[in-house]
């Protein structure tokens, strides 16, 4: 079912190219070598011939969430990794590595939290939000470096296999306009009455929690049950996500993968003032 031989053939290559979340250890570099070695002995590389990936009880503690490398990026794989409860994430140079966080951040559409100021600013119709007008523009902006990072996970193949996925109507995009001009967004990745969202930007103060705030108003409003935020941030813990177990994930994705929901995905203008009373 997988290349073992693949595996080791790239071993040496992936300890040169480990990213951020790989460097951890304070030992000496010959142990934190062979360390690393020993771990991704451990890991799955998967076959390009067949879209299974190893239990998610496979993933590995450190790095948190570590479950399979290798593969693609195709449609198919795509849509199979998200039904499974993992997600792309890696750097160019490197293989496509994927993950299953434990614990999990996600969102239940009832927790949402808006806080007195966020009201204020969508009472003031600053902003306008927008559905799928231009996902092609927002996850390029979403893979824009920000100021403390020198790269970006959301690469050149990245964007494309998810543009991809939106023209066969699984990927979505959250636009937010000011005067006209994109200053946020968001976008991810639709199935069942579930949401996987991937990344999301703001040019202007306030921007990306007005998309995601108007994102999630209109989920719940079409029969949603959770938001899947990947990793915490204190963005995101501030709108009201919180952590669940990886088991738990996997019930949520057992009961609602396969249901179907509300949404109408090609929705006129948001007013923002409507979203609150």
């Amino acid at each position: 079912m997988y290349y073992a031989h693949e595996l080791l053939i790239h071993l040496a290559y992936l300890t040169t190219l480990l990213p951020v979340h790989f460097t951890v250890y304070t030992i000496s570099y010959s142990n934190t070598a062979l360390y690393t070695l020993l771990r991704f002995f451990m890991l799955t590389w998967l076959n390009r011939a067949s879209l299974t990936f190893p239990p998610l009880r496979k993933a590995l503690r450190e790095p948190n969430g570590l479950l399979a490398a290798g593969g693609d990026l195709s449609v198919e794989r795509l849509v199979a990794a998200y039904r499974h409860g993992c997600f792309p994430w890696y750097e160019d140079g490197q293989p496509i590595l994927w993950w299953s966080p434990n614990p999990r951040t996600v969102l239940l559409p009832d927790n949402l939290h808006i806080s007195r100021s966020l009201r204020k600013v969508l009472r003031s119709n600053q902003f306008s939000v927008t559905f799928d007008r231009n996902f092609a523009q927002v996850i390029h902006a979403c893979a824009q470096p920000r100021h403390d990072q020198n790269g970006t996970w959301i690469t050149s193949d990245i964007q494309k296999a998810y543009i991809e996925l939106h023209q066969q109507g699984i990927a979505h995009s959250v636009e937010v306009w000011q005067d006209e001009e994109l200053v946020g967004g968001l976008y991810g990745i639709a199935i069942g009455q579930l949401f996987f969202g991937e990344s999301m930007f703001s040019r202007v103060s306030n921007a990306s929690k007005v998309g995601f705030v108007t994102l999630v108003s209109a989920l719940k409003s079409a029969g949603f049950q959770l938001i899947d935020c990947q990793m915490p941030t204190e963005h995101l813990l501030s709108l009201g996500a919180d952590s669940i177990t990886r088991i738990d994930f996997a019930d949520y994705l057992s009961h609602y993968l396969d249901t179907t929901n509300n949404m109408h995905w090609s929705t006129p203008l948001i007013i923002t003032s409507t979203l609150v009373p």
